[in-house]
């Protein structure tokens, strides 16, 4: 038996009707858990980062998570990123500046946001005595290195 358009029409705002409501009750459950964990005497769940990133291309997108261990004292060489990158400081202390901003020190548990392209002129331990590590996660739609050098000249005009 043929149906018509409008019943076709009907039955497809019915179906789309259901599935609305039910993925309504999924976040709201999923925000209910969420609270209810956050709540938990024995385990606490905080954001650490939340970050809007550029345009990416989704088909392509590819995460990396890179560990980064800075011997007391010791620093990275300036170096750009061609991915956003989010930082977060496991453990001691990491001195970080990206140009055209100031140079700022993160303790453990915190955590920082780099744009695409931008030249990180510090990098750094902040401590001259206790080892500092660093979890970075590259968020990259295209293949290429993850961190790159760069020359004096891209240095220059902080």
């Amino acid at each position: 038996m043929k149906q018509s358009s409008s019943s076709n029409w009907k039955l497809a705002a019915g179906v789309g009707a259901i599935l609305l409501f039910a993925a309504g009750a999924y976040a709201i459950n999923a925000a209910r858990l969420l609270r209810a964990s956050q709540e938990n005497a024995d385990r606490k769940v905080r954001i650490a980062n939340e970050q809007a990133l550029p345009q990416l291309d989704g088909g392509k997108l590819k995460a990396t998570l890179v560990e980064v261990t800075y011997a007391p004292g010791a620093g990275s060489k300036p170096h750009s990123h061609p991915c956003p990158v989010i930082g977060y400081v496991v453990s001691g202390e990491l001195r970080t500046q990206v140009k055209g901003g100031s140079e700022a020190t993160y303790k453990a548990g915190e955590s920082f946001y780099e744009p695409p392209n931008g030249v990180h002129l510090v990098s750094a331990n902040a401590s001259k005595t206790e080892p500092a590590k660093l979890l970075a996660i590259f968020v990259c739609d295209h293949e290429a290195e993850l961190s790159t050098p760069v020359n004096a000249e891209m240095q220059k005009g902080n």
